[in-house]
């Protein structure tokens, strides 16, 4: 399918002139003598780009361009321009057009204007899939009403560049609610640094959030840039930061008022335009009792809380995160996808997971690699997850190695056949007549 240009002029000959030259190249050429017509030929073609002509009669050629950019945001606009109307046409791009030609029309000038315009539409495309795509390999997997509430939350604050502080235990999946803000701030194309206050000794801190020049103290033989400059433009997502020790707090808050910080060992005061988000698995309050948390820090990185439930608070979400977890484990190993029975599945939602998502994560993939079979039964459950569960014991002395009649020897070795398979599936009727091939009634009918 070949690109439509969407010519809009009042002058004849310059429609006739343009739809010569690119019906020629293989464009497809719709044309609109007004604002008004362009914008009924917009929704009703919907076309790849616009040559829009700044002079016309009624609704010129900037009006026509807000509204275009208000019905078609991304589709690109060159402005058409007469000699004398450069700064319109300046104004004009400010406002949304991606360029301007100027009159008389260069031929070379229109092809490559156009072809530059189409590929920044395609990359601009690109780079929305791309970004859409991230955004849903680090959405929040869930959909009970604790996830939603957490949603509506992310949602409202992401837009802003107001400090937020996520709290939450761990494993609860607080950087991963960080990275969500970003996608969907006013940021998402920008650096999104991340640094582990509780990772980090006290004394290489300073240095990774602010810098150091060369020679600034023993180990510093080179510049190094800090987290806080690595981020300039972007997002700073201080994790655990209830961490952080005393004196690097009062760093912290001083270039947070003045928006400016200084490397170590340097005297050049840099400007940083950052947007802060912090996390903690502490209860910083009580932190600030315990005179282990700067309180007007608090304040400041405190502007919008946010609250990740720990997994006992969605259970209803259990079920959804298995089958991702197990979905990507698959297709890491390249192997086949592995199945839970009910009963396994019952046990894992009724678990309290003090270790949250990141245990539960654990687990599946301890059980991935370990279980050689494709489904996964109670049997395969480790402790402490399955302290219920007691295997049954071999029976020392088979009943129907004993036995002289060969179909009574048969209905008692097929009865003890069924009975470790339901052992095995944890009483699971379903999943013992699905992996033997028979039908739950005659499961039944041969246990009685």
């Amino acid at each position: 399918m070949y690109p439509a240009v969407l010519i809009v002029d009042d002058e004849t000959t310059i429609i006739e002139s343009l739809e010569g030259i690119l019906s020629d190249d293989g464009f497809e050429v719709i044309h609109a003598f007004n604002g008004y017509e362009a914008l009924k030929k917009i929704e009703a073609k919907s076309p790849d780009i616009v040559l829009l002509d700044i002079w016309m009669p009624g609704m010129d050629g900037i009006e026509t361009l807000k509204e275009i950019k208000k019905i078609a945001p991304n589709l690109p606009v060159v402005m058409i321009t007469g000699h004398g109307t450069i700064e319109s046409a300046v104004d004009a791009t400010k406002s949304g057009a991606y360029d301007f030609l100027e009159k008389p029309l260069s031929i070379d000038k229109v092809m490559v204007t156009i072809n530059n315009a189409l590929n920044f539409r395609k990359l601009e495309e690109e780079n929305i899939y791309l970004r859409k795509k991230s955004i849903e390999k680090n959405s929040i997997t869930g959909t009970s009403p604790a996830v939603q509430k957490l949603y509506g939350q992310i949602m409202s604050a992401a837009p802003s560049d107001a400090s937020i502080l996520i709290i939450g235990e761990n494993g609860t999946g607080k950087e991963l609610v960080a990275r969500t803000i970003q996608q969907f701030s006013l940021r998402p194309e920008q650096p999104f640094i991340i640094i582990n206050c509780a990772a980090i000794p006290k004394e290489n801190l300073d240095s990774e959030l602010f810098g150091h020049e060369k020679g600034a103290f023993e180990e510093a033989t080179s510049k190094s840039k800090g987290k806080f400059e690595l981020a300039s433009g972007g997002t700073l997502f201080l994790d655990e930061i209830g961490d952080m020790n005393i004196n690097t707090q009062a760093k912290i808050l001083r270039a947070l008022e003045s928006k400016t910080f200084q490397r170590i060992g340097g005297s050049r005061t840099l400007h940083m335009d950052v947007r802060l988000i912090s996390s903690s698995n502490k209860n910083l309050e009580k932190e600030i009792e315990a005179g282990n948390f700067r309180k007007d820090l608090y304040y400041r990185i405190n502007v919008i809380p946010i609250l990740v439930p720990p997994l006992r608070d969605r259970k209803k979400d259990i079920p959804l995160l298995v089958d991702t977890f197990l979905e990507k484990l698959s297709k890491q190993a390249s192997g086949r996808k592995k199945t839970l029975s009910e009963n396994v599945l019952n046990l894992l939602v009724g678990y309290e997971w003090q270790g949250n998502v990141r245990e539960l994560k654990n687990l599946l993939e301890r059980l991935s690699i370990m279980v050689e079979h494709d489904h996964i039964v109670l049997a395969d459950i480790p402790e402490p997850y399955n302290q219920e569960y007691k295997p049954a014991k071999l029976v020392e002395k088979e009943p129907f190695f004993y036995e002289d009649n060969l179909s009574l020897a048969k209905k008692k070795f097929e009865k003890e056949f069924i009975k470790k398979k339901l052992s095995l599936e944890g009483g699971d009727l379903t999943a013992v007549a699905k992996k033997i091939g028979t039908s739950i009634k005659y499961i039944k009918k041969s246990i009685s």
